[in-house]
């Protein structure tokens, strides 16, 4: 198994405590509301809490059906968050799992600036490449493009 790790930083004209909580205390409302067009459902195991699993059900027609995040921890005073993608999405069969570290920091425009940190966790001597990597992120678009959407058109969301 190798581990590769690729770091990813994006801005938004959202506050990072609206962002945290869209992403983490409140995604099982928020993403299905913003993103109608990828994501049918999020089901959480109990409270979205280290070690629960959080599985996300996509609409048919996308290259996925599901995903399953195990939580590692939330950190609510500093906005950061990690997680690892553990089954469905893009694993198949040469990712054993992606972690993820994020955090959301205040930005002098007013928004935020969202820091991530990947780790991919190939399977036997696969490697993923930096393009494959940004591929990804593309994708992961699809749902953090319209949660910021709904944020910004619903101030009153995630406060």
């Amino acid at each position: 198994m190798g581990v590769f790790t690729y770091d990813y930083e994006s801005t938004s004209p959202v506050a990072p405590v609206r962002l945290f909580k869209a992403f983490t205390i409140e995604a099982a409302k928020v993403w299905p509301t913003a993103a109608p067009n990828a994501v049918k459902s999020v089901e959480v195991e109990a409270n979205p809490s280290s070690g629960n699993i959080v599985k996300i059900n996509f609409v048919e027609g996308l290259p996925f059906q599901y995903m399953k995040h195990q939580i590692g921890g939330h950190d609510e005073n500093n906005f950061s968050y990690s997680y690892s993608l553990i089954e469905g999405g893009p694993l198949g069969d040469e990712l054993e799992k992606i972690s993820y570290e994020n955090k959301f920091e205040a930005a002098a425009s007013g928004g935020s600036i969202c820091k991530s940190s990947m780790k991919f966790y190939t399977v036997g001597d696969n490697v993923i490449t930096e393009d494959e990597i940004k591929a990804l992120i593309k994708g992961s678009e699809g749902v953090y493009k319209p949660v910021e959407a709904y944020l910004l058109a619903n101030p009153e969301a995630c406060n």
